[in-house]
């Protein structure tokens, strides 16, 4: 487990140079003290978020050629794979995080397989060829189920359930490899089934025997973590976007109003995220709705990145869509944002939600605020979405929250 040394008063965790070799897979105590997120979890969150970065700028081209409703498809097919490859390491690596060689390979595998990923979003969404983000994404789940059968080999008191996880990964993936060749509308439905199929596996893994012992405060934390780098890619490509248009037409009151508010949105959504205390997971049906919910979440912040680059574009004249659609770019996802937030923080306890009243409220306000931009402006539209999201976080952290049983 965790070994620390003492420097001055603060304890900081060392490493064992034996672990690194190899450390048997035995499951990690889910009452551990001191457990954070490792070195090995950043990196692989920030290979992760190179392909979240290659989707949003495939959305944000194809929302600027007007081309919604594929551009759509495209993104929320990619971004499933993304994330579902990401969860899963996620509660993994929260209960058999052993750190040794063999742990670190698998791991780099996984990586390897994101980036293999991220290469074919652009294929996926220009000429809806999916071959190499299928092959990115068999590569992830490949090193996911290496890893369930070690610790199936390592942890006999849980080897039923890891090996119900191994065996129901390895039965998707081959149908992932199958619908590579589904012609016409089979396409669409195969889809269906195995994204089903694929948020099935842990509920069915987990529904006899011993449970994987994943720690709650461990995974809470990895999802603030990634939640913070997605916001973070939203500022590098919104920062970007705004770079090219001022280098191209220079700076208009309207490209300075969407700059102002769109940080204003990101600021503001990253601190309801972190508002109230911390998740309750008390139990695994309340953990994976919170993990599963969180889709939505990473989903629509990346989203919100591309909707804002279109409204820089189209303050810049470089868009094919009109204000009000621009507007509406930003304003969707930052409701389903906001909406989202309001319904996780209820289902963990975490008392920042006085109201969901509130939260509806301010996502409708947020909704209604495009069709504003014949008198404000596409810039006025977006700082009041700013302003918005900003009385909602207020309303929620003033008098007395919703109470925390």
């Amino acid at each position: 487990m965790s070994e620390h040394v003492r420097r001055g008063a603060e304890e900081v965790p060392v490493v064992n140079p034996a672990r690194i070799r190899w450390q048997a897979m035995r499951g990690r105590d889910p009452d551990e003290e001191h457990r954070v997120s490792t070195p090995l979890e950043l990196f692989f969150d920030l290979c992760f978020v190179v392909a979240v970065g290659q989707a949003a700028a495939q959305l944000h081209h194809t929302l600027d050629e007007g081309h919604l409703g594929g551009g759509l498809v495209g993104y929320l097919a990619v971004f499933f794979a993304i994330w579902w490859a990401w969860m899963n390491f996620t509660w993994f690596a929260s209960a058999y995080d052993t750190d040794d060689v063999l742990y670190r390979l698998l791991t780099l595998l996984q990586m390897a397989g994101v980036l293999v990923l991220a290469a074919g979003v652009p294929a996926a969404f220009e000429h809806y060829d999916f071959t190499v983000v299928v092959i990115g994404y068999v590569l992830m789940r490949i090193g996911m189920i290496c890893q369930w059968l070690r610790a199936a080999v390592e942890h006999p008191e849980g080897r039923a359930t890891t090996l119900r996880y191994a065996a129901g990964i390895a039965v998707v993936q081959v149908g992932w490899i199958a619908r590579l060749w589904a012609p016409g509308t089979w396409a669409y439905v195969t889809f269906a089934v195995l994204v089903v199929a694929e948020l099935a596996v842990p509920a069915w893994a987990e529904a006899r025997g011993r449970a994987t012992p994943w720690h709650p405060e461990h995974i809470a934390e990895r999802y603030g973590l990634f939640t913070i780098i997605v916001l973070g890619e939203v500022v590098l490509g919104s920062l970007a976007a705004v770079q090219s248009v001022v280098a191209e037409f220079g700076a208009s009151a309207s490209l300075i109003l969407i700059a102002a508010g769109g940080l204003a949105i990101v600021f503001v959504l990253w601190w309801i995220y972190f508002s109230g205390g911390e998740a309750r997971l008390r139990n695994l049906r309340v953990a994976l709705t919170w993990g599963y919910g969180h889709v939505v979440v990473f989903a629509s912040i990346a989203a919100l990145g591309s909707g804002i680059e279109v409204a820089v574009d189209t303050a810049g004249h470089r868009s094919h869509i009109g204000e009000q659609a621009a507007a509406f770019a930003v304003a969707v996802p930052v409701a389903l944002v906001m909406i989202a937030l309001g319904a996780l923080h209820r289902l963990a306890n975490t008392g920042a939600v006085r109201s969901s009243a509130f939260v509806a409220a301010g996502a409708v306000v947020v909704l209604a605020l495009p069709f504003s931009t014949p008198l404000l402006g596409l810039g006025g539209a977006v700082v009041g979405m700013a302003v918005a999201t900003a009385a909602t976080l207020v309303a929620n952290r003033t008098g007395s929250a919703e109470s925390r049983p």
